[in-house]
């Protein structure tokens, strides 16, 4: 029997340990140590050695197939945490269609680095912000599958994808946006309200179809997004947290005119049904028709040309961050290089009194003084 500690290549104390078992034959284990210090770690290989020397190391159970438990997961890790009903629908018919056919037939522990290589390989020719989703997806199943005992250890780091996090977003100009809004008001009052509450407040497509008239505080000026919709399953917005945002004048007055008694929400069918995804998509291909800009039917574009106007105009990254509900600030700066302070104004905000000061002493220097 042998007990050795020695620090691994990840900085953790690992014990090796090696027995003979009882019926004459060597068992060898090499695991992380429980505890931090190395006498600590010894004290405890020596406990396990003479335990594994007596009783012998625990029958191997097999570990379930991917496919197996990734259905399993949906289960009992994804809807039983309540995650919204579009990650679930994500996670159900975009991610895992990438990773089962690929991985699907291998067991937990079999998934090692040359098996997410060969997931990599098959995922070639997607953008790379899907293939980190996937990947992402894959390392969070198996992270739970090791808490729930399925699976000893992580596989080595599943390394993500480089994107471009300077990529610009899409979105309408000033001109253009105006020629939008001129558009919508020849379709109706519905169009126009619902092109303003993306352009000049930021709503997203679920918050959108939610939003109730209660939402609407004509005293105040002001919006309150506090639901969004998915698939006719109404959840909190994304993020999970509550926003407030006021209303241009001209936001105001638009939601003024679709004010009815049809229901609790803001929008409606002319039938008395509520507003779904398709109807908007509809609205919104519309007003670009009469506006004579191109047809891309995608609501998300009003959303981008709000947050890109405020950047345009001056406005502070964490005010953006706010009045559009971003959780992370890195989404939030991706608009920031349209901010008209640029490098150059920055600069030369250093030319204010401490330059006068260096130009001083600079002098100083010259003089001999």
């Amino acid at each position: 029997m042998s007990v050795r500690v020695c620090k691994s290549k990840h900085g953790f104390l690992e014990v090796d340990l090696r027995v003979r078992l009882a019926d004459g034959t060597q068992h060898r284990e090499r695991v992380k140590s429980p505890v931090p210090s190395r006498s600590g770690a010894r004290r405890w290989g020596e406990e396990r050695a003479l335990y594994l020397a007596v009783h012998g190391p625990a029958a191997k159970v097999e570990a379930p197939r991917l496919r197996e438990f990734a259905t399993r997961w949906i289960t009992e890790y994804a809807k039983a945490n309540q995650l919204k009903p579009s990650t679930i629908d994500t996670y159900e018919n975009i991610r895992l269609p990438h990773i089962l056919p690929v991985l699907g037939d291998l067991r937990l522990d079999e998934v090692d680095a040359a098996a997410i290589q060969r997931l990599k390989v098959a995922m070639a020719e997607l953008n790379p912000t899907t293939v980190n989703g996937v990947l992402n997806l894959l390392s969070g199943m198996l992270r739970t599958a090791v808490e729930w005992g399925e699976l000893r250890a992580m596989p080595p780091r599943i390394g993500k994808l480089k994107v471009d996090k300077a990529a610009p977003f899409e979105f309408y100009g000033f001109e253009d946006f105006e020629r939008l809004v001129d558009g919508a008001a020849k379709c109706g009052g519905d169009h126009l309200a619902m092109v303003l509450l993306g352009g000049e407040a930021g709503l997203r497509r679920g918050e959108l179809l939610a939003l109730e008239q209660t939402d609407v505080n004509h005293q105040a000026g002001q919006l309150t997004i506090q639901r969004s919709e998915w698939e006719g399953e109404v959840t909190v917005p994304k993020g999970g947290r509550t926003r407030r945002v006021p209303m241009t004048a001209r936001l105001s007055a638009a939601m003024q005119a679709v004010r009815h008694l049809r229901g609790p929400r803001v929008f409606y069918q002319p039938d008395g049904k509520t507003v779904d995804a398709y109807v908007v998509r509809c609205w919104m291909q519309q007003a670009q028709t009469r506006a004579g800009l191109p047809l891309t039917c995608g609501v998300h574009l009003l959303r981008h040309t709000f947050c890109s106007h405020l950047a345009m105009k001056g406005a502070p990254a964490r005010s953006i961050m706010e009045l559009a509900g971003h959780s992370d600030l890195s989404t939030t700066l991706r608009y920031m290089h349209l901010s008209p302070a640029s490098p150059d104004q920055a600069i030369r905000l250093l030319e204010g009194r401490g330059g006068e000061i260096g130009e001083r002493a600079a002098a100083s220097n010259w003089k001999g003084e």
